[in-house]
C-alpha cells in the first residue's frame, strides 16, 4: 500500500483487512480521531490501494446538513449498485425501495433493509472484492448509520471491507458520537511522531521558518497532519520570520479556523457558490449550476475556489476536505445561508425529489410561513412512511415552529412530539409537547397529550407517576377513543405487571381495579379486548374466574379461536409479549409455544426490530421449559444478530438450567448493573429466577429458597407461573418447608382452575414434596402421569429425579434406579448438567453406575452451525437460511463448508440423512 507519512502501522492494518476481504473473509474497521488527524487520506490511500488490486470501491459522505434525511447516507453508498437489486428477494427490494423514495409501501423496519444491504453488496461482491468507505461518518442520518452498522456486524464470507471515518468528539463538541458502531474494531489514529510531523510541515513550508516558529507548530500542533499542511498556506509570510502575530494553536478548531480564513479571502460570488455548495451534500454539480443560475453567479466563480484548493468540480462536487464544507457552512451569515437553501429550493425539481425541497425551502424562510411548514408536514408523511422515523420528527418539529396559526401549530407540535418520543428523543418530545400545550387543542388532542407525558415519565422512570398517569389518561380518553382507551388500560395493566406495580397505591390489584372502567370494545371484541378483560377478571375476582377468558385471549393471539380471522400481526406485533406470558399464566404449553412461535414469526417478517428482542425471549424461555437447550440458544443467536442487543435474561435461564455456574453469575451481575441504572425491579426478579434453578440443580437448597423466594415476590414471575416450583422444590429440600406454603397453595389453586397437565402435574409433584408415606408417591405418580402430557420435558425429568430420591431415602434403591435412571437419561439428552450431575450422584449411592453418553458428530459443531444445519435439512435454501439469520448466502455457505467437514459428508442430501438433535 501507497505510503503515508507516519502511518505505517495504520496502513498495515487496512492492508490486511483488504487481503482478508480479498480471500473470502469479510470485515470492518472504524478509524477514529480528531479532525483533521488523517482519517480522509487514510481512506483515500486504502481507495487507490484496492482499486490497484482489484476491488470495486464504493463510498459515502456524512454532512451535517444532511443529517435529518433517513437513508440519504445509505443511499449514496448504494445508489451505484441498484442495477443488481433485482437479484434479491422481493420483500428486500421493497424495503430498499421505500427506503429510497422509489416506490411506495408500508414502512420496512431498518433490520430488513439491512439485510437488503448485505445481499446486495454481496450480490456485487460476486463479481470481485468490493470496498465501502464511508467518510464523516458522525453525520450520518440515524437510519443509515443503523443499516451499515447492522452489515457490518454480519460481513463475513463475502469479499467484502466496510472502512467507517469518525470524527472523535472528544475536545469538539461539535463532532457527534455514533454509538451504531460501538463494538466494531476500531483503530484510533493519534498525531504523527515528531520526525515525521517536522517532514510533513517541512513539505508544506514555502519560505525559511524561524526555529522557536517550528518548535512552536511542532509542539502545539500535537502532530495532527492537517494543521500541520493548512497553517503555512493560511498564515501571511512576514508572520512566519519570528512567530509575532501567530495565534495560539487549538487543534482540530484551528485547522477549520484556516480554511474559514481562506474563505474570507475570496470574492463574495465565490463564497455564495461554496456556501450553496456546503448545504446540498449529495454533490449533484448539476443541482449546483442551477442554483447558482437562480442567484445569477456565473459559473466561472467556482474557479477561485478551485485555486484556493478548497474545492474541484466536474460531474460531482468535492470539497478538499470535510472540515472545508463545515467552516464555509458554519461561517455563514444567517440571510446568505437562507439564500443558498432558497436557490436550491428553486433548483429541486418538485416531484423527483419534493422533501429535499421541502427542507431547503423551510430553512430558506425567516418567521412563520404557512405554506413552507405545510410542504414539511406533507414531507414528514411521506418520510414515515418509508421508517425515517428521526427524519420524519425533524421535519414535523421545523413545520410547527413555522406554522403561524395556534391550533395548526399545536397540532403540529403535537404530531412533532409522537414521532420525537417513538425515534427516542423525549427530551425533545417534552419541549415540543409545551408548545403544544399552549394550544388551543381539542378534547381528544389535550388527552393525546396527556398520554404522550405519561409515557414519557413512565419511561423515564419506570413506575412511578407515570403508571398513574397512563390510567388518568385512559379515563380521560374513554368517552372520546375508547378503542384508545382499552389500549392505554391493557399498556398500564402490563406496565404495573413488569414493574411489580411500584408507586404509591398502583399495585397490580389496584390497577386492574381501574381499567374496570375502561369502556366497551366500540366493535366485536379484539384479541386485546379479550386479554384486558382476562386481566382484569384475573386481578379483580381472582384466577379461577379470569382463566377462561385469559384462555380466550391467547387463543384468539394463537389463531386457534373464533375470532382468529380478525387477528391481525401487528396485535401480534404489539400484545404478543403479554399474551405469550398469559399463556404461561393459565399452564397451557401448546398455546404458548404456538403463540411465541408466531409473535418470533410476526416480527421476523414485518421486520420489527423493536418488538423482536421480547418475542425471543418468551419464545426461549419456553423451548428452555420444553427441554430444547439447543433451539432456545439458537433464539439468543438470532436476537444478536437482528438487534445487536444480547437476551441476557434468555442466556441466564439457559445457562442456569444447563446448571453452569461461571457463566451464570457472570451474565446476573450484567443484569444486576444494567437494572440498578434503569431502574429495573422485573428484570432483578427474573435473574433470581434464573439463581433459583442453578442452586437447585447443584443441590445449594438455601441458596436456591433465597433466590426463589425473592422472584416469587415479583407479580410478573408469580403471572407466569415461573417461581413457585422452584421455591417449594428449594424450601422442602433445605428443611423449611413453611416458608412455600403460600407458593403450594397458590400453585395448587392455579393448576385445578386450569385444568391443564403442565400445572396439574407441577402441583401434584410439589404436593409430593411436602409429604410423606403412601400419598407422596401417589402425587408423584400422578405427576410424572400429567406431565408426560405435555411438552415441558424439563419438569418431567426433575419430577423423575425427585421421585428417585425420594424413593432412594425409602430404602427402595430397585424402585430408584428406574426413576433416577429415566432422569439421568432424560436431562443429559437436553443438556441440564447440573440436575443430570444430581442424579448421576443418587445413581451412583443405590450401587448403580450412570450410563455416559456416547459421542454424536454433531457435538463438534457449534450451536449456530447446528441450527444452519437444521435448517438446510429442513430443504431451506442458502439465501432462505441467510434470511432467517440476518447473513448473506455466501457466509452460509461457508457455513456450510465447515458442517460439512466436521460431519464428514460432502452434500445436502447427507446432511438431511442424518439424525440432528
Amino acid at each position: 500500500m501507497a505510503e503515508l507519512l507516519g502511518r505505517r502501522a495504520e496502513l498495515d492494518t487496512v492492508d490486511a483487512l483488504l487481503s482478508r476481504a480479498r480471500s473470502g473473509r469479510s470485515g470492518a474497521l472504524v478509524l477514529r480521531g480528531e479532525a483533521g488527524i488523517g482519517k480522509t487520506a487514510l481512506l483515500e490511500t486504502a481507495r487507490l490501494a484496492a482499486e490497484a488490486s482489484g476491488f470495486r470501491v464504493e463510498s459515502s459522505v456524512g454532512a451535517e446538513s444532511e443529517a435529518q434525511f433517513a437513508f440519504a447516507g445509505l443511499h449514496q453508498l448504494c445508489a451505484p449498485l441498484l442495477d443488481r437489486v433485482g437479484s434479491l428477494p422481493a420483500p428486500q427490494q421493497a424495503a430498499l425501495g421505500v427506503a429510497f423514495g422509489q416506490r411506495s409501501g408500508e414502512a420496512p423496519d431498518r433490520f430488513l433493509v439491512g439485510l437488503a444491504t448485505l445481499n446486495l453488496l454481496a450480490e456485487v461482491a460476486e463479481e470481485g472484492p468490493l470496498l465501502c468507505l464511508i467518510d464523516d461518518a458522525q453525520w450520518l442520518d440515524q437510519a443509515s448509520a443503523q443499516v451499515l452498522a447492522f452489515v457490518a456486524r454480519r460481513l463475513a464470507a463475502e469479499h467484502i471491507a466496510l472502512v467507517f471515518a469518525v470524527r472523535d468528539p472528544l475536545g469538539d463538541s461539535e463532532a457527534r458520537v455514533l454509538p451504531a458502531v460501538d463494538g466494531l474494531p476500531e483503530l484510533c489514529l493519534g498525531g504523527l511522531d515528531e520526525a515525521s510531523a517536522r517532514a510533513l510541515l517541512a513539505s508544506a513550508l514555502t519560505v525559511p521558518l524561524d526555529d522557536r516558529v517550528l518548535e512552536q507548530i511542532i509542539a502545539e500542533s500535537r502532530g495532527n497532519p492537517l494543521a500541520l499542511l493548512e497553517l503555512p498556506l493560511s498564515v501571511q509570510s512576514v508572520q512566519w520570520a519570528g512567530g509575532f502575530g501567530l495565534p495560539p494553536l487549538d487543534v482540530p478548531r484551528r485547522v477549520e479556523e484556516s480554511f474559514r480564513r481562506r474563505v474570507g479571502g475570496l470574492p463574495a460570488e465565490t463564497q455564495l457558490l461554496l456556501l450553496v455548495a456546503a448545504v446540498e451534500p449529495t454533490g449533484d454539480a448539476a443541482l449546483l449550476w442551477r442554483a447558482a443560475d437562480h442567484l445569477g453567479v456565473a459559473a466561472d466563480a467556482v474557479s477561485h475556489a478551485e485555486s484556493a484548493g478548497l474545492v474541484e468540480i466536474d460531474a460531482q462536487v468535492r470539497f478538499r476536505h470535510p472540515l472545508a464544507r463545515s467552516a464555509v457552512y458554519r461561517d455563514a451569515a444567517p440571510p446568505d445561508r437562507r439564500r443558498a437553501h432558497g436557490a436550491l429550493a428553486a433548483a429541486t425539481d418538485p416531484d423527483a425529489d419534493p422533501d429535499r425541497r421541502a427542507w431547503h425551502r423551510a430553512q430558506a424562510v425567516l418567521g412563520p410561513d404557512e405554506g413552507a411548514a405545510a410542504e414539511l408536514a406533507r414531507a414528514a408523511t411521506r418520510i414515515s412512511a418509508r421508517d425515517g422515523l428521526a427524519a420524519s420528527a425533524a421535519f414535523l418539529e421545523h413545520a410547527a415552529l413555522l406554522t403561524p396559526e395556534p391550533s395548526a401549530r399545536a397540532r403540529r407540535a403535537l404530531d412533532a412530539a409522537q414521532a420525537k418520543h417513538e425515534a427516542g428523543a423525549a427530551e425533545s418530545a417534552s419541549e415540543l409537547l409545551t408548545l403544544a400545550a399552549a394550544g388551543p387543542l381539542d378534547a381528544l388532542q389535550q388527552v393525546r397529550l396527556e398520554l404522550l407525558r405519561a409515557q414519557i415519565e413512565f419511561h423515564r422512570v419506570r413506575g412511578g407517576e407515570g403508571l398513574g398517569m397512563l390510567l388518568d389518561v385512559a379515563k380521560n380518553l374513554a368517552p372520546l377513543d375508547p378503542a384508545l382507551s382499552r389500549e392505554t388500560y391493557l399498556d398500564a395493566l402490563d406496565a404495573a405487571i413488569v414493574t411489580d406495580g411500584r408507586g404509591p397505591g398502583r399495585g397490580v390489584e389496584e390497577v386492574a381495579e381501574a381499567a374496570r372502567a375502561a369502556p366497551a370494545p366500540p366493535g366485536s371484541p379484539r384479541p386485546a379486548d379479550l386479554l384486558l378483560d382476562g386481566l382484569v377478571t384475573t386481578f379483580t375476582q381472582g384466577y379461577a374466574p379470569g382463566v377462561p377468558a385469559m384462555r380466550r385471549a391467547v387463543a384468539a393471539f394463537a389463531g386457534q379461536a373464533a375470532q382468529a380471522d380478525v387477528v391481525r400481526d401487528s396485535d401480534i406485533r404489539r400484545w404478543g409479549w403479554l399474551a405469550s406470558r398469559t399463556a404461561m399464566a393459565v399452564f397451557d404449553d401448546e398455546l404458548g409455544l404456538a403463540l411465541s412461535a408466531r409473535h418470533v414469526r410476526a416480527a421476523r417478517e414485518a421486520g420489527a426490530l423493536a418488538t423482536l428482542p421480547a418475542a425471543l425471549l418468551v419464545r426461549s424461555v419456553m423451548l428452555v421449559l420444553a427441554g430444547e437447550f439447543t433451539r432456545a440458544a439458537e433464539h439468543t443467536e438470532i436476537a444478536a444478530a437482528a438487534t445487536t442487543v444480547p437476551l441476557l435474561h434468555a442466556q441466564l435461564i439457559l445457562a442456569a438450567w444447563r446448571g453452569r455456574p461461571d457463566e451464570t453469575a457472570q451474565i446476573h451481575a450484567t443484569i444486576i448493573e444494567e437494572a440498578a441504572a434503569q431502574g429495573g425491579s422485573t428484570e432483578v426478579s427474573l435473574a433470581q429466577y434464573g439463581l433459583s434453578v442453578l442452586h437447585n440443580g447443584h443441590g445449594d437448597y438455601p441458596a436456591a429458597q433465597a433466590a426463589a423466594a425473592r422472584a416469587f415476590e415479583s407479580d410478573e414471575l408469580r403471572h407466569s407461573n415461573l417461581a413457585h416450583s422452584e421455591l417449594i422444590e428449594a424450601a422442602c429440600r433445605s428443611g423449611r418447608p413453611e416458608s412455600a406454603a403460600a407458593a403450594l397453595a397458590e400453585l395448587c389453586t392455579r393448576a385445578t382452575a386450569s385444568g391443564t397437565p403442565w400445572g396439574l402435574g407441577l402441583a401434584a409433584r410439589s404436593r409430593a414434596m411436602t409429604t410423606s408415606g403412601p400419598d407422596a408417591e401417589e402425587h408423584y405418580r400422578e405427576a410424572i402421569e400429567q406431565l408426560s402430557r405435555c411438552r415441558m420435558s424439563t419438569h418431567l425429568a426433575r419430577t423423575h429425579l425427585v421421585y428417585g430420591e425420594w424413593l432412594r431415602r425409602e430404602g427402595r434403591r430397585q424402585d430408584a434406579r428406574e426413576q433416577l435412571r429415566t432422569a439421568h437419561d432424560l436431562l443429559s439428552d437436553m443438556g441440564a448438567e447440573a440436575f443430570a450431575a444430581r442424579a448421576a450422584h443418587e445413581l451412583r449411592a443405590t450401587g448403580e453406575h450412570p450410563r455416559t453418553r456416547a459421542a454424536q458428530p454433531t457435538d463438534a459443531l457449534t450451536a449456530h452451525e447446528l441450527h444452519i444445519a437444521r435448517l438446510v435439512a429442513d430443504g431451506a435454501t442458502s439465501r432462505e437460511v441467510g434470511t432467517q439469520l440476518f447473513l448473506s448466502p455466501r457466509t452460509i455457505e461457508a457455513h456450510l463448508r465447515n458442517i460439512f467437514r466436521k460431519l464428514g459428508i460432502t452434500s445436502r442430501r447427507q446432511l438431511r440423512e442424518l439424525p440432528l438433535p
